[in-house]
């Protein structure tokens, strides 16, 4: 069997082709939080599949919400940082007092009941949910997924200026 032998430009030029193959059908290298530890986003991507569920459309999970938080909260404000990690550490210490495990852990209906409770209450909980609802709904909408969730039916105009002949 005859080798052939390999230059530096070759090898650099593997993990672009592997990385576009992968791409192209469908695979990809395990992705992995960088700001978020695996229990967090686990955390994130049920809270987030929760106010974004799939319906008829895909949710919040098949848009990957959950990285696109990963990636703003590692790039963004501290503060932001901070609030959100506060807020997620006080959903897993209600579920644990109230149910005896991590919200994660909980089954849909006694998630679906903290949730519901958050967004009654006035408290922390619910200054959390809703920060967790914007931040969703603005990341979901901005993805592909949501794009076309938008455009379903032909919502969005193809144009936003005025109609009228006269105008144009």
């Amino acid at each position: 069997m005859k080798r052939t032998a390999m230059n530096r430009r070759d090898l650099i030029k593997l993990p672009a082709t592997a990385a576009a193959a992968g791409h192209l059908f469908g695979q990809s290298t395990a992705w992995r939080p960088q700001f978020f530890d695996a229990h967090q986003n686990d955390t994130v991507v049920a809270l987030t599949e929760l106010i974004l569920p799939a319906t008829d459309t895909p949710g919040a999970k098949a848009a990957l919400v959950n990285r696109y938080l990963d990636l703003m909260m590692q790039d963004g404000p501290l503060e932001q940082r901070d609030l959100f990690l506060e807020g997620l550490s006080f959903l897993d210490g209600h579920a644990i007092r109230k149910h005896g495990q991590p919200f994660v852990r909980l089954n849909a209906e006694q998630q679906t009941g903290i949730l519901t409770e958050f967004d009654k209450d006035s408290g922390p909980g619910n200054r959390f949910f809703r920060m967790a609802k914007t931040m969703t709904s603005r990341i979901y909408y901005a993805t592909e997924i949501g794009q076309k969730e938008l455009n379903k039916g032909g919502r969005v105009p193809a144009r936003y200026g005025c109609i009228h002949p006269e105008h144009k």
